[in-house]
């Protein structure tokens, strides 16, 4: 208690030793200011820019403007003057190695070419000249091995098999094909943050393709010949381009460019109107820190080959030419969302002369209705949204096809074209599970006879929805026997379209349309492997133009039960190596058995691609 009785007194010897003024100076060394007021210490230092002093120098002694002797701030106060520091100038740069040379010098990385994950000068990673010149290149090797079973006529002229006297011949093939690509890229440029000012790219591909079928002349048109094994080799150009960057028009390098040559062109999300490497001149460029991008372009198709369906160089151009404008918008219109308004112009003026594919077939016109030459042009009006609500992936398709056509596919006077498609595929996550569901609907021409076309067709698809190519529908192409030599959807397409072919072929505004609804999932089984499921159920639109070619009366709307499975395997968790391994078969409805009576279909894929 008494310890407790002395802190009053304690307290008041504190303050008062707290608030004591300080012992004075002597006057000499403390003169007063101009007014008769003294001067502060910290004032007494020059504060002249460049003179500040590091501790353990001299100090440095100035003469008072009011006294007679120099002040010497070290005696007075103890502090060590530092000597005034030198101005940087830009004489004394110190030679710093660039930031793609810069773990040379360190000794942290060693370039090896084999491996495009480490350092790499033939992947861009070091300039080949001076600091921003790159070269990029790009190996892709592609292996396809699919046995299958498609409906397949007897041939006209002969049959391999006595005794086949009916339309439907064996419906075995087998496919090989190898493809190599070899993708070259000259590209000047900061790329970090910004466009190169440049690239030139040139990709060149090797195809060797083997069919195998049961059927004489379903391969080649000549009964000379025995058709039923055809071996080919083809070379293509599948890019040939140059990129100018024209301008930035912000400082987060916003920008216009423009790019001209051979290209790969994609209207839109998944590839429903338009996804083809044509002879292209491309004006694009984004706003507001890439929120907004545009697109305008002009297109002109080029020939393809036949069987490997390669850009064929050696031949002229196609009278078929395609203008478009589109524009996208991110986080339209939710956060994470990405809505795209589309104008494309299809103007074709093929009806000049016949054109046949190498192995003998017509394709221009179509072997179907009046096969008569003729012309269209039709506009295309489109909404495409890709991106997620909440937990919901979500990708949308919309069009409306306007135009006219110099004559009909069943008849010569022209025709008005008015057709519409819609599609969607939603999808929900669940740890390593996605569920996805499809549903794709394109119009049917009710009456082929009319002024009017209603069948939607597309300039060139390749649809990714409701499993791409592992699906049956979309990846063969299903030929219509007994009607002509079309087929019902074509391959990699699924629109009920009735063309010759996608490479060669017109579209058409005469067909029985496509109904679509299916499930599927993802399963990510392990990090390197994912097992895919489908089950998609098929209607035609209408069958009134397919009761027309086949002159064969109620056929039903039902095509059948589309059910697949496939596997995907990364043994590297990367891009570089993947192999796809997957089963599809198609379960006949009413429909396609009255079109292909007693006929199976399904199909294996074993694919593996290579990338360096």
């Amino acid at each position: 208690m008494r310890r407790w009785r002395r802190a009053p007194v304690l307290l008041v010897f504190c303050a008062a030793v707290a608030t004591a003024p300080p012992p004075a100076r002597p006057a000499a060394a403390d003169p007063p200011a101009p007014g008769g007021k003294s001067r502060p210490l910290h004032l007494q230092y020059s504060t002249r820019l460049g003179e500040v002093r590091r501790p353990g120098d001299k100090p440095a002694l100035r003469q008072d403007t009011q006294g007679d002797e120099p002040l010497d701030l070290n005696r007075q106060s103890g502090l060590a003057p530092v000597r005034p520091v030198q101005a940087w100038t830009a004489t004394r740069d110190a030679p710093v190695p660039d930031r793609w040379r810069i773990l040379d010098g360190l000794g942290l990385m060693r370039e090896n070419l084999f491996d495009p994950y480490n350092q790499n000068t033939l992947k861009g990673d070091k300039p080949v000249r001076g600091s921003d010149e790159f070269f990029v290149l790009t190996l892709i090797a592609d292996t396809v091995w699919e046995p299958r079973q498609v409906p397949t006529p007897v041939g006209n002229q002969a049959t391999s098999r006595p005794g086949s006297l009916d339309i439907f011949g064996g419906p075995d093939q087998q496919v090989l094909a190898q493809t190599l690509t070899l993708g070259l890229a000259y590209l000047k440029g900061n790329t970090v943050f910004r466009p190169p000012d440049y690239e030139l790219r040139f990709t060149p591909a090797f195809n060797f393709n083997q069919v195998r079928v049961d059927e004489a002349g379903a391969l080649r048109i000549d009964p000379r010949r025995d058709s039923r094994l055809r071996r080919e080799t083809f070379t293509g150009v599948q890019e040939l381009f140059a990129d100018v960057h024209l301008r930035d028009v912000s400082v987060r390098y916003d920008f216009d460019s423009v790019r001209v040559g051979i290209q790969p062109i994609a209207l839109d999300f998944r590839g429903f109107l338009f996804q083809d490497l044509p002879l292209a001149v491309r004006l694009f460029g984004t706003r507001d820190n890439n929120r907004w991008q545009y697109n305008l372009l002009w297109a002109r198709r080029l020939e393809k080959d036949t069987n490997s369906g390669l850009n064929a160089l050696d031949r002229a151009l196609r009278q078929d030419d395609v203008l478009a404008a589109n524009l996208y918008r991110q986080d339209f219109p939710v956060l994470g969302f990405t809505s795209q308004l589309l104008l494309a112009l299809n103007d074709n003026r093929e009806d000049e002369k016949p054109f046949y594919n190498t192995n003998g077939f017509i394709e221009r016109p179509a072997s179907l209705g009046t096969e008569k030459p003729r012309r269209y042009r039709v506009t295309y009006l489109g909404y495409n949204g890709d991106g997620h609500f909440g937990r919901t992936n979500l990708t949308v398709s919309a069009y409306l096809a306007l135009g006219r056509e110099s004559r009909g596919v069943f008849s010569d006077a022209p025709r008005r074209i008015r057709a519409g498609f819609a599609a969607a595929e939603a999808s929900w996550d669940f740890n390593w599970t996605r569920i996805r569901a499809s549903a794709l609907w394109g119009s049917a021409d009710r009456n082929p006879y009319d002024d009017s076309a209603n069948g939607f067709d597309a300039i060139v698809e390749n649809p990714l929805i409701a499993g791409a190519d592992t699906s049956y529908w979309i990846r063969q192409s299903v030929p219509l026997i007994g009607g002509g030599v079309v087929a019902l959807s074509n391959r990699n397409g699924v629109l009920n379209a009735l063309r010759s072919s996608v490479q060669h072929g017109q579209s058409n505004f005469a067909n029985p349309g496509v109904v679509l609804l299916g499930l599927g999932t993802d399963l990510d089984l392990l990090p390197t492997l994912r097992l895919s499921t489908n089950a998609n159920h098929l209607w035609f639109g209408d069958t009134t133009v397919l009761e027309v070619a086949r002159n064969q009366g109620d056929i039903d709307r039902a095509i059948g039960w589309d059910l697949s499975a496939s596997l995907i395997w990364r043994p590297l968790m990367n891009q570089n190596v993947v192999l796809r391994l997957s089963y599809a078969e198609l379960l006949p409805g009413a429909g396609f058995r009255a079109l292909f009576p007693d006929q199976s279909a399904y199909s294996v894929l074993a694919n593996l691609t290579l990338t360096y």
